[in-house]
């Protein structure tokens, strides 16, 4: 009787002591895990990493990315626009100031036409090399030296031979003020002007005096002296 009761006690403890140990394992893990995800209370020591519970989430694709690429794209097509319009705004600014220039030339070189071309086509065979020597401070070259042959060679013989005197003046216009001359080309630095022109000739040669409307076209530069004639064409 008692060997059965041993054996029978024996053959029911085995595994229920193999159980409570089982539970006693579990219940330490447990424990450990607690332990490494939370720390134990006072204790600064480094914490052991928990399980991950569910699937790891994958980073998401930077939204700056793209506008980031853009501004990359648009700061050299700002650079070039803000480029040309500097660059539109000087050409702008060099026709206007080009546009005055040449405004102010045409009107300073129709001056000065009318000026010098009664005094270019005028003489008095009695004080030739006086009218001679202002007629060459309009002029410059090439009509300069042109002027200066042909006085000398030609006007100046004739006129003393014949007692030739020219009065010339620039016509105007019937019921108006203002002479008859226009400009028919200007730069800055050069202009073309048409000038109509009376001119009264005496002279031994003919009974009286003679006047014939002539047609003079004139050319004038910028020279540093003002403006002066640099040709002289009969139309």
């Amino acid at each position: 009787m008692a060997n059965q009761t041993l054996r029978g006690r024996g053959g029911t403890g085995a595994p229920r002591q193999r159980a409570v140990a089982a539970a006693a394992r579990a219940a330490a893990k447990r424990a450990e895990r607690t332990r490494g995800t939370t720390g134990p209370t006072g204790s600064g020591g480094p914490t052991e990493p928990t399980e991950p519970t569910g699937p790891a989430e994958e980073p998401s694709p930077r939204p700056a990315a793209e506008p980031a690429r853009r501004r990359g794209l648009l700061t050299p097509a700002l650079a070039v626009l803000t480029l040309l319009g500097l660059a539109a705004t000087a050409t702008l600014g060099l026709q206007h100031r080009e546009a005055g220039r040449t405004a102010e030339a045409r009107t300073a070189a129709l001056a000065a036409a009318r000026k010098a071309a009664p005094v270019i086509l005028s003489y008095d065979y009695r004080h030739l090399d006086r009218d001679f020597r202002a007629a060459r401070s309009h002029l410059t070259a090439p009509f300069l030296g042109q002027y200066s042959k042909t006085t000398t060679s030609v006007v100046a013989p004739t006129a003393k031979k014949y007692r030739g005197v020219v009065k010339a003046t620039v016509a105007s216009p019937p019921g108006g003020d203002a002479p008859a001359a226009s400009v028919v080309s200007a730069t800055p630095d050069k202009a073309v002007v048409l000038l109509f022109m009376n001119q009264a000739t005496t002279s031994t040669q003919i009974s009286g005096p003679r006047l014939d409307l002539n047609r003079v076209r004139m050319t004038l530069v910028r020279t540093p002296r003002g403006w002066k004639v640099g040709a002289v064409d009969a139309l």
